[in-house]
């Protein structure tokens, strides 16, 4: 029986550099998995003249000043329409700016115009930093619209801390994320 070293060598070799690339990682991959993917939820409601069918519902938007409205019950846009979220700097402060995906921005496109002057309330869940369950949620704002949005593109000041408006960014950017990785495994 013979053996032949330089073939020996050359399976020791590949089963090494297999064990090197699939066996090693770092710390850091390590404290992503512990770190619990943030989420959160956006719903746009519309304000429309009270029902007296229960169709509607009053909104506390705790924004400076304190503004109540009339909306109806169902969100006419939801997270589920996001496309990306991100929180910018303006003049004293921040915004939240919420860009919609194709339906989404027909969606905004059709409220905005059919309700100019009106409000559109904006609501929110978010999970708060080290908790891993979204809270009960808050009323970020309440914008007037002056006219219609064609761009899919909704900017705002919320009524939150600038840690949660953040938090509330990437928790839209991952179910974004998610929805769109979805979609592309239909196909």
């Amino acid at each position: 029986m013979r053996i032949r070293w330089n073939r020996f060598n050359t399976y020791l070799l590949a089963l090494l550099a297999g064990l090197l690339v699939c066996g090693c990682h770092s710390a850091k991959s390590e404290e992503k998995k512990k770190e619990p993917k943030q989420f959160a939820t956006l719903r746009l409601y519309q304000e429309v003249n009270p029902d007296p069918m229960g169709r509607t519902e009053i909104a506390t938007v705790h924004h400076d000043p304190l503004v109540q409205l009339t909306i109806e019950k169902a969100p006419f846009l939801t997270e589920n329409n996001v496309k990306k979220a991100a929180v910018l700097d303006t003049v004293g402060g921040f915004a939240l700016s919420i860009q919609f995906d194709r339906q989404g921005s027909w969606l905004l496109e059709q409220y905005t115009a059919a309700t100019r002057g009106r409000h559109i309330a904006i609501f929110s869940q978010f999970m708060n930093k080290g908790e891993d369950k979204l809270n009960q949620g808050h009323w970020l704002a309440a914008p007037r619209i002056a006219t219609h949005i064609t761009d899919g593109l909704l900017s705002f000041t919320p009524d939150v801390t600038r840690e949660e408006a953040e938090a509330i960014a990437r928790g839209l950017n991952n179910d974004a994320l998610k929805s769109q990785s979805s979609v592309f495994k239909d196909e």
